[in-house]
């Protein structure tokens, strides 16, 4: 049958998201991900498809139901068991599959997963290819294989040593300097998939690691994500261990967030501006980012003789303009960091790795580093919101925050160039809210601005 997806599940282009249990149940996923199988087929792609999870506790439950459903319509299955999202994606181009399904739901709470489809060139399904599907979904009765066509299940062991060597062998690194730093490294893995591959990409680099939620038991033992907001207990780790630098990830292990040697939280907004030093260091050229990152980024290429070039929020719409410019490296404020040579997906373990790298080229703590740029206070707020009074909510606040340069292209951007200052209102495409961000060179700009818009809204709702 063709599906009526229940109304509190969050879709997007990151996927099918919700609660374990209600509405995500596994006869839900079974469904959907028969409809992707069936979907790739019909679109003319060939019958495998990869299939992973992160570390939550519902994740067996959910892949189950993510094969059988994939079995029913005759595709073949390729299964990683955990790995990080970005790990899968590289294994869809390995395989030459037709795509790829990761539960997961990155970094939302525990008791919430989602289903993540991957295109065959080892990135999201893009918006175009997102609304065709849902189209496809809530309209088509799958064809289902015959009994003797079902889709076979073959495990695949070595997706996260393939990574790793893939990392390892990119012209932006010097694997031997690296080495040779001996850099201590404060870990934080919340428990997620990163347990997996973070301890050994770090130890392969030659560093020495200390680490806290490397358990790769789903049981988040704080809020799973990396903002500096939650990054207590790493950045005690930092100061007790004299490590030289805190990496954290989230549990799909795409995005990376930083603790200097002092123990102060960077948070996640650094990460891409620091890991594209080093490749504009070696490669000037344009970076793209979203609207929602801070400028920092954009500080760091004008240093470099790059550019920027901003997208609406997502980590496929940010891969598709990397395309469309030939950026040399990109991503999002959030800790994701895309590098084209080695693919176009948000990767945790190659950011870790192009961290070190910046540590190694520049020769001093993280905390002198970040010092020699300017400093800005990027605030980031979520509020319930009814989506259906959204854009008479943007017509408010243009109206109210006069003098801005306005930018609809996700929502609603307002920036004042000339004081280095910028808001960022949208509905989030991963929960049930609308985000606020805003960033001026003093924090408490940005918290007054954050602060206005709320109530503004409040006013509009």
């Amino acid at each position: 049958m063709s599906i009526q997806l229940p109304p509190d599940l969050v879709v997007s282009v990151s996927g099918f998201r919700g609660r374990v249990g209600a509405p995500l149940t596994p006869e839900l996923v079974c469904s959907i991900a028969a409809a992707f199988g069936d979907w790739l087929q019909v679109a003319g792609q060939q019958s495998t498809v990869v299939v992973g999870r992160d570390s939550r506790t519902s994740g067996p439950m959910l892949v189950r139901g993510v094969i059988a459903g994939l079995q029913s319509v005759g595709c073949s299955v390729v299964d990683l068991g955990v790995v990080p999202t970005p790990t899968l994606m590289l294994a869809v181009e390995h395989h030459r599959a037709a795509g790829g399904v990761c539960v997961t739901a990155s970094h939302n709470p525990a008791e919430w997963n989602a289903l993540k489809l991957a295109s065959a060139e080892g990135m999201f399904v893009d918006a175009e290819g997102m609304e065709s599907f849902l189209n496809y979904l809530q309209s088509t009765d799958p064809n289902r294989a015959d009994w003797s066509a079902l889709g076979e299940v073959v495990n695949d062991e070595a997706a996260v040593d393939r990574h790793l060597q893939a990392i390892e062998r990119l012209p932006q690194l010097d694997v031997s300097a690296i080495s040779g730093a001996g850099i201590k490294v404060a870990l934080d893995c919340v428990n997620g998939a990163g347990g997996t591959v973070m301890p050994r990409l770090l130890e392969s680099l030659g560093c020495e690691v200390v680490g806290i939620g490397l358990e790769v038991d789903g049981r988040f033992p704080r809020d799973p994500e990396p903002t500096a907001a939650n990054l207590g207990d790493l950045a005690r780790l930092v100061r007790e261990s004299g490590a030289a630098v805190g990496l954290a990830v989230d549990p799909d292990v795409d995005r990376l967030s930083l603790v200097d040697e002092t123990g102060q939280p960077l948070g996640e907004d650094f990460t891409l501006a620091l890991a594209s030093a080093v490749v504009l260091k070696r490669t000037p050229g344009t970076v793209v980012t979203n609207l929602s990152t801070s400028q920092v980024v954009d500080d760091v290429a004008e240093a470099h003789g790059g550019s920027v070039v901003r997208t609406p929020v997502g980590e496929i719409n940010v891969a598709r303009r990397m395309q469309l410019e030939g950026a040399v490296v990109g991503g999002e404020g959030n800790g994701g960091v895309i590098l084209p040579d080695l693919h176009h997906t948000r990767d945790a373990p190659l950011a870790a790795a192009l961290i070190l790298q910046h540590l190694v080229d520049e020769g001093r703590p993280l905390s002198q580093i970040v010092a020699g740029w300017p400093k800005y206070g990027i605030v980031k707020e979520k509020v319930r919101f009814p989506r259906g009074a959204i854009e008479d909510a943007y017509g408010v606040l243009e109206n109210d925050l006069a003098g801005a340069v306005s930018d609809r292209a996700d929502g609603l951007r307002l920036a004042w160039p000339d004081r280095k200052t910028w808001l960022h209102v949208r509905p989030s495409g991963t929960e049930p809210v609308v985000r606020l961000i805003a960033e001026a060179p003093r924090a408490a700009e940005a918290e007054e601005l954050v602060a206005r818009a709320a109530r503004l809204l409040e006013g509009v709702a």
